[in-house]
């Protein structure tokens, strides 16, 4: 049985493959990598197909991170029924995610798997803005997928 997560944001070129890395790779040092199947996508369309934004990739490869292999896709509503857990990276895209959901479909802010993060706290995001931008997004990426990956060791035991 494999538990599977969704990150999304707009377009799935900058925050949500960010996070997807990043996630992974945490989730493997949790010992869960083959327990735990993660994906991104956007709420839009417009990226479908595209590499991850060249700002994200690079300071992912700074980190030790590979995002090399992404392509952007978009969210659907027939996934609720394929993922068990979907994470948005701001109140926008959580808005239109649940418009989509099923009732009892989990759908919650990625940060709030931050123990240190306010709540209703976002991953901003970075596409317009120079790279510090895609470098506080990363800190911020790290921190939730460390909170997400303690909650599935307990809750998926």
């Amino acid at each position: 049985m494999s538990y599977r997560i969704c990150l999304v944001c707009m377009g799935n070129i900058c925050r949500s493959p960010m996070a997807e890395v990043v996630l992974r790779k945490i989730l493997d040092d949790h010992g869960l990598g083959d327990r735990v199947t993660v994906d991104s996508a956007g709420t839009g369309d417009w990226h479908r197909g595209s590499p991850m934004d060249a700002r994200a990739a690079e300071i992912l490869a700074d980190h030790g991170y590979d995002g090399s292999r992404h392509r952007a896709r978009q969210f659907l509503r027939d996934w609720y029924g394929q993922v068990d857990l979907v994470l948005a990276m701001d109140t926008d895209n959580l808005r239109a995610l649940r418009r989509l959901a099923p009732d009892g479909a989990d759908v919650r802010l990625f940060r709030s798997f931050d123990p240190a993060a306010p709540e209703g706290s976002e991953v901003p995001d970075p596409y317009y803005g120079e790279q510090e931008g895609f470098a506080e997004v990363l800190e911020m990426v790290e921190a939730a997928s460390e909170g997400l990956a303690k909650y599935l060791v307990a809750t998926l035991r």
